[in-house]
């Protein structure tokens, strides 16, 4: 089983982010360029809140605000679970799991930012790790 560390060295990119004095419309483009669902808010380099795909649906579309009039910070999740990269890939998806997220942004013990999963990320790997089970098995059963 993989820790999260292991999982973000193998990523060729940083976690995209944006500052929370960005226009969501702004956060959008830069979401939608990349194809992620979420990117983080960082302000002097530090962790500020996060932003998804699900707080514009909820907090502008619903709301009838203008992503372009409105900053990330005034939409953007400020209390972020994070996950220490020491920590399983089992254990950041129950993680996710439990708390209904689909991005969870990984931080060293200084609270710096190293990396960011998503529940994709998670389910891709536990696959990867099944499927490579399932061969050794099989490799075992046929000799």
């Amino acid at each position: 089983m993989k820790t999260l560390k292991q999982l973000l060295d193998e990523r060729p990119r940083a976690p995209l982010s944006v500052s929370p004095d960005d226009s969501v419309f702004s956060a959008l483009e830069l979401m939608a360029k990349h194809d992620i669902g979420a990117v983080l808010a960082m302000r002097d380099g530090q962790l500020a809140g996060i932003f998804s795909e699900r707080d514009y649906a909820r907090k502008i579309i619903l709301l009838g605000k203008s992503s372009k009039d409105t900053k990330v910070q005034e939409i953007m999740t400020e209390k972020v679970l994070y996950a220490l990269p020491e920590q399983t890939t089992d254990d950041a998806m129950a993680l996710m799991t439990d708390k209904h997220i689909r991005h969870l942004p990984v931080l060293d013990n200084n609270k710096k930012v190293i990396g960011m999963v998503s529940i994709g990320d998670l389910v891709k790997e536990t696959i990867s790790q099944q499927a490579f089970l399932i061969q050794q098995l099989e490799q075992y059963i046929a000799s």
